[in-house]
């Protein structure tokens, strides 16, 4: 499979982003430039963290505006799988790919901690081999990571069922003590209705080698890897 990896000025997680598809995963991939018009042969995307043009007017509210961005807005037009870790979730937040908004750390403070995630949902390209119960122990790096909407939109993504990850405690409990900056419902990570698009806030390409600390970001992107696969091995019959 090929995956294209967004390069914003001042993006700083893309290239681990590259080096856990590449040389962790076994996969093609290559990182894509923010003027590019075209995303090529990519078989899915992934806009990674960092603070793409230096977070001027707020996070990813230029980024949006890229060349680059229009290309993802046709790729997820057509059902292509795309994955925002932290200032690629504000990014998609902002280009209008996904509901909400990200703000402010409830502590006005930058957070950078390890948190434990639990997915909410194994039914998504982004989730489906993650093991029921499973506690995924990853990263976060952020100032304004706290997950916001209006009620209705709330109410739908819990009726939809595309509440993706919540920041939960070791017995695998959203807690107030285990939400790291105050997002709504312990939100980490969503999806699109189509469930074709994600973002989430940690970073599990920091979590994908023991040396790290953890490899539990691995079952996200093989959750990410076998969704495309499939899909590619439907379109090819």
């Amino acid at each position: 499979m090929n995956l294209s990896v967004l390069q914003f000025p001042a993006s700083n997680c893309d290239q681990d982003a590259v080096h856990v598809l590449k040389n962790v995963l076994g996969h093609s991939a290559r990182l894509l430039w923010h003027k590019e018009t075209s995303l090529g042969d990519a078989d899915a995307v992934i806009i990674p963290g960092g603070f793409s043009y230096g977070d001027y007017l707020r996070t990813g509210a230029i980024a949006r505006f890229s060349p680059v961005m229009q290309a993802v807005q046709r790729f997820a037009a057509n059902g292509g799988i795309v994955l925002g870790i932290c200032n690629g979730f504000q990014i998609l937040c902002e280009a209008g790919l996904l509901p909400g908004a990200l703000i402010r750390n409830r502590s006005l403070q930058f957070r950078c901690e390890h948190v434990i995630l639990k997915a909410a949902t194994t039914d998504s390209p982004f989730t489906c081999q993650i093991p029921q119960d499973k506690l995924l122990r990853i990263p976060i790096a952020h100032g304004e990571g706290c997950y916001f909407a209006d009620e209705s939109t709330l109410a739908g993504l819990r009726a939809k069922n595309q509440i993706l990850w919540r920041y939960v405690n070791a017995q695998g409990e959203p807690t107030e003590q285990s939400n790291p900056n105050g997002s709504l419902e312990n939100i980490a990570g969503i999806c699109n209705e189509r469930r074709n698009v994600a973002g989430l806030m940690p970073h599990p390409e920091r979590a994908c080698e023991l040396l790290l600390g953890s490899d539990d970001g691995r079952w996200i992107f093989e959750s990410v890897l076998v969704a495309t696969g499939n899909k590619l091995a439907l379109k090819a019959s």
